[in-house]
């Protein structure tokens, strides 16, 4: 037998560029979708863990928790346009009802659904989450909303849609502040408030005669819930007794 031992043994075939290039496309296909699976078992687990606390913060301060979806809930709250989005299945859930500091309190979660259309007329929908409390006044209020200045604003502000200023540059620089009634914000917003505002957690804020609504996109755990209550109560209690007194009767 002629040749070497070596000569002898098989050749073994390595993956060609391409084979290889397959085979780390299927692996990181594989990688992915295992981590979306192993973000989507985390994320359940972190909802029922904050729905487990807020039930229990519910409980803890004496308020009513609902269950199942209300999907009439933005017909008795038809002042505030937040309830109003979207084009469809539009609920809320996780409502609870109360007292709080002898004023009627409502927290919630809001779920709402809008559609879009691509080039090729592929409909794709999308949830939406955002959460907050009703807190009630004790007297007439009249409109006003105080939101986060964004760059957005800016824009529509060089243009000519314009908000309310405030004679504190930080504040107007960090808020938009909107009501048909000038004088109003003026009066609600004066320089106790506006510094204690910037102190605060961030989330929208909305007057209307009867009640006064803070809110934020996504879920609420107990302790923002309770910041947002906070919010609510601070800018009421830093109220001018003249603006009261202007306001008239307790509803």
């Amino acid at each position: 037998m002629n040749g070497s031992p070596l000569e002898m043994l098989p050749v073994v075939g390595l993956p060609c560029c391409g084979g290889l290039v397959m085979i780390a496309t299927a692996i990181g296909f594989v990688a992915i979708v295992v981590l979306i699976i192993r973000a989507a078992i985390v994320g359940s687990k972190r909802e029922r863990e904050r729905q487990s606390a807020v039930a229990r913060w519910a409980k803890a301060k004496r308020l009513v928790l609902a269950p199942g979806k209300d999907r009439h809930f933005k017909d008795r709250f038809p002042q505030f346009k937040c309830f109003r989005q979207g084009e469809r299945d539009r609920y809320a859930f996780e409502v609870m009802r109360g007292q709080w500091n002898h004023r009627k309190l409502i927290a919630f979660c809001y779920h709402y659904e809008t559609t879009s259309r691509d080039k090729d007329g592929k409909t794709t929908t999308t949830s939406w989450y955002f959460s907050g409390v009703l807190l009630e006044p004790l007297f007439v209020l009249k409109s006003l909303s105080i939101g986060s200045e964004n760059f957005f604003h800016r824009i529509a502000d060089a243009l000519g849609f314009d908000d309310i200023d405030f004679e504190s540059a930080e504040f107007s620089r960090k808020f938009r502040v909107k009501s048909p009634d000038r004088k109003w914000a003026y009066d609600v917003l004066h320089a106790r408030t506006m510094e204690f505002l910037l102190s605060q957690p961030r989330f929208t804020i909305e007057f209307a005669e009867d009640w006064t609504l803070a809110y934020r996109s996504g879920r609420l755990n107990p302790q923002e819930y309770e910041q947002a209550i906070g919010v609510l109560e601070g800018i009421l209690d830093r109220l001018p007794d003249y603006v009261k007194q202007q306001q008239g009767l307790t509803l």
